[in-house]
């Protein structure tokens, strides 16, 4: 299921949000409607944590998530730490790092178990990124461009990347993230995938100006439509079923 959505009328909502299997960062400052759209879809299986970092609200561009930890800038406070740290289910690391490329989103994009970073990322941050997500890291570029968290997002079931990626790079790295790739675009065109859309195993988040074939796209390739609804939703939906039955 993918939900349109936008922040304080600004479409690049992964600017604004960073969303796992385990928890969801949304920025501090927005209006209600951005947080309620997200708790609507999430509440019920995984916290939705209001946050800034660096004192900034973008937080989608600055750090980089997935269920097992977060890593964030050296620039991010003290108090934004402890925030982040108490509001995080226990399991979860979190990380500062000094690294020179310090919009972490912007060089990096990984699931539970890949990561793709810039060609020049710091060797030291490819080994704490390797430790604090557990992951296995690639140093990639996507269609030429090295802003690899920019122009693609990933999922544990699918990725979506930037159009212009010839097919064959297309297959060659979908062998070595183990998961299927499309190419597509969010926003009514925007190749930035990223800063418009984020996801994750049954749920995606994307701008308001999101058109319906891209929306189909992303629920295709993210397999949203086979998606496993939270518990709740199964165990509230078992009654009504059965009284309609004894109608």
């Amino acid at each position: 299921m993918a939900v349109r959505v936008q922040f304080e009328n600004n479409n690049e909502i992964g600017v604004f949000s960073k969303l796992t299997n385990s928890y969801c960062l949304v920025a501090i400052g927005g209006s209600e409607n951005f947080y309620s759209v997200f708790e609507a879809e999430l509440a019920e299986t995984i916290p939705v944590i209001h946050a800034s970092v660096a004192g900034c609200r973008i937080i989608g561009r600055l750090c980089v998530a997935n269920k097992n930890g977060l890593l964030v800038p050296n620039t991010t406070t003290d108090t934004e730490l402890q925030h982040i740290r108490n509001s995080l289910p226990d399991n979860v690391k979190v990380q500062r790092v000094e690294e020179r490329l310090s919009a972490l989103g912007n060089v990096i994009a990984c699931n539970d178990y890949v990561a793709l970073v810039h060609p020049d990322l710091d060797k030291e941050t490819e080994e704490i990124l390797a430790d604090t997500l557990n992951v296995e890291v690639f140093r990639q570029t996507i269609a030429s461009n090295v802003l690899v968290g920019s122009y693609s997002i990933l999922s544990n079931q699918g990725g979506l990347v930037h159009p212009n990626m010839p097919i064959q790079e297309q297959d060659e790295l979908s062998s070595l993230l183990q998961v299927p790739l499309a190419t597509g675009t969010v926003n009514r065109g925007s190749n930035v995938i990223a800063a418009g859309m984020v996801v994750n195993d049954w749920a995606a988040f994307c701008g308001m100006d999101t058109t319906s074939t891209e929306i189909a796209r992303i629920e295709s390739v993210f397999k949203l439509n086979e998606a496993n609804p939270a518990p709740i939703t199964s165990s509230m939906r078992a009654p009504f079923i059965e009284s309609m039955s004894d109608l």
